[in-house]
């Protein structure tokens, strides 16, 4: 298959295309900077949001279409300036990958467009699925919401269109993982907020299967939670890494002072959401990483 990618490089990109290469696929991912070494023959990169690029030339025959692109929302403090950034990014990426697909004589089989948990707001007590219809109304839902609407109107020209809402994910060497482990390395881990707020995870190699799970089966459209079956609670996420680097688990950080670092971005640690993945309960997706300790160990 040849598989287009934007937003390639990062932490979920890196590993997606890894897998599609060892599998014998070809990758192709769209960049604002095509001049990159090329670490296999099947890979290559395509040149776009720029004005002088044509990158729908090279799109031409590809059998799926993934949209990772947008401003990281870990890359800081969430200044107004910074929440522009975030929307817009995403709006904009989208929107050309929609344009560039309306272009295509043949069309992919299905569009994956990244997207997040975030989008049912935040809840101590609600449990969301992926037919759970309302989404929230604080600053990243409402992103997420806009975003979402940006990718489907690529079901309006013909194409399966997938939403994938990803939880936290849990890498060893990039994202929230190494973030919330440093404390406990250095002996000061502990409980942040309340320790009352859902956290709703995926193993990096999971993510990465379930995408290409996505991709084989056919039947699947529209919003997917891509998180485990298993929820947890901030703090017996907190007890789960001390128990995995065998540190103690007790200096708590408190919700104001998380606040004041944070500002809006504390939204992301501080609050969260019970997901619940039941539509690849229904398409019987196994699940390499179920248990929080199984995967911590692994990645550990």
């Amino acid at each position: 298959m040849k598989i287009v990618i934007a937003g390639g490089t990062g932490l979920v990109g890196s590993a997606l295309t890894k897998h599609f290469l060892q599998h014998g696929h070809t990758v192709a991912i769209l960049t604002r900077n095509a001049n990159k070494p090329k670490h296999d023959p099947n890979l290559s990169y395509i040149e776009w949001m720029k004005t002088d690029s044509y990158p729908e030339h090279e799109v031409e025959g590809a059998d799926a279409v993934i949209n990772l692109a947008g401003v990281s929302l870990n890359s800081g403090r969430w200044t107004e300036e910074r929440k522009k950034a975030i929307l817009s990014s995403r709006l904009e990426t989208t929107t050309e990958i929609v344009r560039i697909l309306g272009t295509l004589k043949q069309k992919p089989s299905v569009y994956i467009n990244a997207s997040a948990v975030g989008y049912y707001g935040t809840s101590l007590t609600d449990t969301f699925t992926d037919y759970s219809a309302s989404s929230g109304d604080d600053f990243l839902a409402q992103t997420v919401k806009a975003w979402e609407q940006a990718a489907m109107q690529a079901e309006n020209i013909g194409i399966r269109t997938v939403l994938a809402r990803f939880g936290i994910v849990l890498d060893r060497n990039k994202g929230a993982l190494p973030t919330m482990v440093l404390p406990y390395k250095l002996f000061a881990g502990g409980t942040l907020g309340s320790g009352k707020q859902w956290v709703s995870w995926i193993h990096i190699q999971d993510l990465v299967h379930i995408l290409a799970f996505v991709i084989e089966h056919k039947d699947i459209e529209g919003p997917l939670n891509v998180t485990t079956p298993h929820p947890i609670r901030m703090k017996e996420m907190g007890k789960a890494i001390a128990r995995a680097i065998h540190r103690p688990h007790w200096l708590p950080a408190p919700s104001f002072a998380l606040k004041i670092v944070l500002g809006d971005m504390s939204l992301m640690v501080l609050e969260g959401q019970k997901v619940i993945p039941q539509k690849l309960g229904e398409h019987h997706y196994n699940f390499a990483y179920n248990n929080i300790d199984e995967a911590l160990k692994d990645l550990l």
